[in-house]
């Protein structure tokens, strides 16, 4: 059975930075990524990457800000936000089981069918 279990959200202000983990049990997968949704807003990517290679993608609202990367020895997954912004504010699910996927590709949620319960990050002014 597989699980994803993320920790790692909470609140803080503007500026500031937070780790988020997932951790991944009964399965391995090629990709992971990070998403988040908003209320009211649909779910977005926000960053991906391959095992093997390493190949990382980010979206363009986090690039220089976020960095995943993966402990496969841990087989945990993890998302450092820095330099936060009020608009990063939303709830984050870490996703795997979308098996290999052209990079262009990894940010698209509706390609990854293993999802956590989400974790909270609130970002204030």
């Amino acid at each position: 059975q597989v699980q994803l279990v993320e920790s790692g959200g909470g609140s803080v202000q503007a500026g500031g930075s937070l780790r988020l983990s997932c951790v991944v049990s009964g399965y391995t997968d090629t990709s992971m990524g990070w998403f988040r949704q908003a209320p009211g807003k649909e779910r977005e990517g926000v960053a991906a990457i391959r095992t093997g290679g390493g190949t990382t993608v980010y979206a363009d609202s986090v690039k220089g800000r976020f960095t995943i990367s993966r402990d496969n020895a841990k087989n945990t997954l993890y998302l450092q936000m820095n330099s936060l912004k009020p608009e990063d504010s939303a709830i984050y699910y870490c996703a795997a089981g979308g098996g290999w996927m052209p990079a262009q590709f990894m940010l698209r949620s509706s390609l990854y069918n293993n999802w956590g319960q989400g974790t909270q990050v609130t970002v204030s002014s």
